[in-house]
């Protein structure tokens, strides 16, 4: 689940709560790209409901799992979900300084560079590229190679993407197991101890992927524009919103992991009959 878990996470109805969320926030989320972010996960769900297929189903699962998996990324639930998570933990007084920012030119250009970036990365061929020359762009680009740290470090981007992944594979077993898609005897101590076996290769794939991902993003950036992201990212209302879209994505992404592993021990369990 670490790709969809990144970025810049219970099956429940939540939409009569989301409507809570103000008009202010809405726009705010619309002024952030959430929109095509979201359409943009869910291109990369159906691509990961290819793998799962063929994990857990020992190859492609055919248009009823195909069908199985678009119903779980259902992009209005997924909006849904993430708007309740953000709302619950965002402070509406922290909002005039965002606003400011994201509808200024440099907050406009910071979100079509991210889309972009995340557009591009649909092509695991120039995703796994780019990987591959993160040494070279930091020999050649030292300032922005620096800018991106930063960043990642101010917004805790490596621990909060990796807690985020191994709640969505916790989840992701928690609808496997309440499926029947693993044997009976197998305890929540057990599942545990698997998903957190997992961290240290999270870790590495996520800090990876990151700088990847952000380099892409944001190398075309000029530098005092960089610096003024990162003036955001350190203030209170900048720390009070990365809180809140992290809160808002790992509910989230519990919910489409959860389904996720129901619908593929549904399908487990219809071919061993």
């Amino acid at each position: 689940m670490l790709r969809h878990a990144i970025a810049l996470s219970a099956c429940l109805s939540l939409a009569p709560l989301a409507a809570l969320a103000s008009p202010r926030i809405d726009a705010l989320l619309d002024a952030v790209g959430m929109e095509r972010m979201l359409d943009l996960m869910r291109a990369e769900g159906l691509v990961y409901g290819d793998e799962l297929a063929a994990d857990f189903l020992g190859g492609p699962g055919g248009t009823s799992w195909d069908a199985a998996v678009s119903a779980v990324y259902d992009t209005d639930r997924m909006r849904e979900t993430l708007k309740t998570g953000f709302t619950d933990s965002f402070d509406e007084d922290m909002l005039s300084p965002l606003e400011a920012f994201y509808g200024s030119e440099t907050g406009v250009e910071i979100v079509a560079l991210e889309i972009a970036a995340r557009e591009a990365f649909l092509d695991r061929d120039l995703e796994d590229a780019t990987k591959a020359q993160i040494p070279e762009l930091q020999a050649s680009n030292p300032e922005a190679f620096d800018q991106v740290t930063a960043f990642i470090e101010i917004n805790d981007l490596v621990d909060q993407n990796v807690v985020g992944a191994l709640n969505s594979n916790y989840a992701f077993y928690v609808g496997l197991m309440e499926g029947g898609g693993f044997p009976s005897d197998l305890s929540e101590s057990d599942i545990l101890a698997d998903v957190w076996g997992q961290e240290g290769e999270i870790r590495q794939n996520t800090t990876e992927w990151l700088y990847a991902f952000l380099l892409t993003a944001y190398l075309p950036l000029e530098a005092d524009r960089m610096e003024a992201y990162l003036d955001l990212s350190r203030s209170e209302a900048g720390q009070a919103f990365t809180r809140a879209l992290f809160a808002g994505f790992d509910e989230m992404f519990i919910e489409v992991s959860r389904g996720l592993g129901m619908a593929a021990s549904r399908f487990m369990a219809s071919e061993e009959l």
